[in-house]
C-alpha cells in the first residue's frame, strides 16, 4: 500500500469514535518502533515529521525511512504529515517532496492573517492531492521551534471555526482546549498534587471541543501536546542521572473521551522520547561497558514500539481498524 492521505482515516475515526495516532519521527528507530507496533495492532498511523526533525535528519532520509516502513509493512495505512509548517515554502517543500499532509500553523497570528496564509497552502496542496491541517487556538510550551511563552497560551474560540475552515478550505482543523507541548505541559501553579505527591493537571476544556464539534459537524479534530509524560518514565529518567521534576502530562483517560467525541487525530511526540531516552540512560547504567549504539538502540527501540502498542489500544482505540 502506498502513502495515503488522511482522508479516509478520518472518517472511519470520527465515524467510529476513535482517533489516529500521529508519532514524531526522527530517526529510523523511531520509524520502525512506531510501525511495528502499528503492524502488530493493526491500526493505521500518521508519521509526522516537524521542521527541527528535517533539519535533524534531513529530508531525504526521512522520506526513505518512511518508504521502508510502507514496503516492511504493507497493510497498514500510513500517511506521513508535516508537524507545525510555519511558511508556505516549507509546505511547499513537503507537498514536492512526498508528503501527504501538512500542517499550515499560522495560530500565532491575526485571524485575518491565519485565513490568508493557510488558504495559500491549501490551494497549492489541493491542486497536488494533499491534505491540510490548521491551527486555531495557541497551545502553550516547548516542542522543537514551536516556542509560546506562559500566559501567551489562548483557548480556541468557537464562534471563530465555521468561517475560518469555510473560507481555508482546510481539511481538518487543530484547537487548543488545554493541551501542552513538552514534557513540562503545566506549572505547579496550575496543578494540585495526589497523596504521592505527583502533580494533578486541570481538566481539558471539553466544553470548548463540544461546541467546536456542534458548529462544525462531521469535521475532524486535532489535539497537539498531546503525551501523557508516563510516570514510570520519568522515574527511570531521573533514577539513571537524568533531572526531570514536576514533569507532567495529559491524563490519558481524558485523550480516550476526546478520542471517542470529535477528536480524530491526537499528536504524541514526548512519551517516544522519554521511553528513548529512559531505557538508554537505564542501559548504560547497567552496562556501563558497552559502546556500540545497536546495544543501546535496540531496547530503546522495544520501547517506543510497547508504548505506542499500548497507545494505540488503550487511548486511540485505533487497534483493528485498517
Amino acid at each position: 500500500m502506498p502513502l495515503v492521505t488522511t482522508t479516509e482515516m478520518f472518517k472511519k475515526a470520527y465515524d467510529g469514535g476513535y482517533a489516529i495516532g500521529a508519532f514524531n519521527v526522527n530517526n529510523m528507530e523511531i520509524v520502525q518502533g512506531i510501525t511495528e507496533a502499528c503492524q502488530e495492532t493493526h491500526s493505521p498511523v500518521i508519521l509526522q515529521v516537524s521542521k527541527g526533525a528535517r533539519a535533524y535528519a534531513n529530508h531525504t532520509y526521512l522520506i526513505k525511512l518512511v518508504e521502508a516502513a510502507v514496503i516492511e509493512n504493507p497493510e497498514i495505512p500510513i500517511a506521513l504529515h508535516l508537524d507545525h509548517g510555519d511558511s508556505f515554502e516549507l509546505c511547499k517543500s513537503c507537498i514536492d517532496g512526498g508528503f501527504t499532509s501538512v500542517m499550515i500553523d499560522m495560530s500565532s497570528r491575526p485571524f485575518e492573517e491565519n485565513i490568508e496564509e493557510t488558504k495559500k497552502v491549501v490551494e497549492y496542496a489541493h491542486a497536488h492531492g494533499v491534505v491540510v491541517e490548521a491551527e486555531l487556538g495557541t497551545l502553550e510550551g516547548v516542542e522543537d521551534e514551536v516556542v509560546v511563552e506562559a500566559g501567551q497560551a489562548s483557548y480556541t474560540r468557537p464562534e471563530e471555526v465555521e468561517e475560518f475552515v469555510t473560507r481555508t478550505g482546510c481539511d481538518s482543523l487543530a484547537i487548543a482546549i488545554g493541551t501542552s507541548h513538552g514534557a513540562y505541559k503545566f506549572r505547579p501553579e496550575q496543578c494540585t498534587r495526589n497523596e504521592k505527591g505527583i502533580l494533578v493537571p486541570p481538566p481539558l476544556r471539553f466544553d470548548v471541543l463540544e461546541e467546536v464539534s456542534k458548529r462544525l459537524p462531521g469535521f475532524p479534530i486535532v489535539l497537539h501536546g498531546s503525551s501523557s509524560v508516563p510516570q514510570d518514565f520519568v522515574a527511570m529518567v531521573n533514577q539513571y542521572g537524568g533531572n526531570m521534576p514536576d514533569a507532567i502530562g495529559i491524563p490519558e483517560e481524558q485523550l480516550r473521551k476526546a478520542a471517542a467525541m470529535s477528536v480524530c487525530k491526537i499528536n504524541i511526540d514526548s512519551d517516544i522520547r522519554l521511553a528513548m531516552t529512559a531505557n538508554i540512560r537505564k542501559h548504560f547504567a547497567e552496562h556501563p561497558e558497552h559502546f556500540d549504539p545497536r546495544q543501546y538502540l535496540k531496547p530503546a527501540r522495544a520501547a517506543v514500539k510497547e508504548m505506542v502498542a499500548h497507545k494505540i489500544i488503550n487511548v486511540l482505540g485505533s487497534n483493528d481498524k485498517i
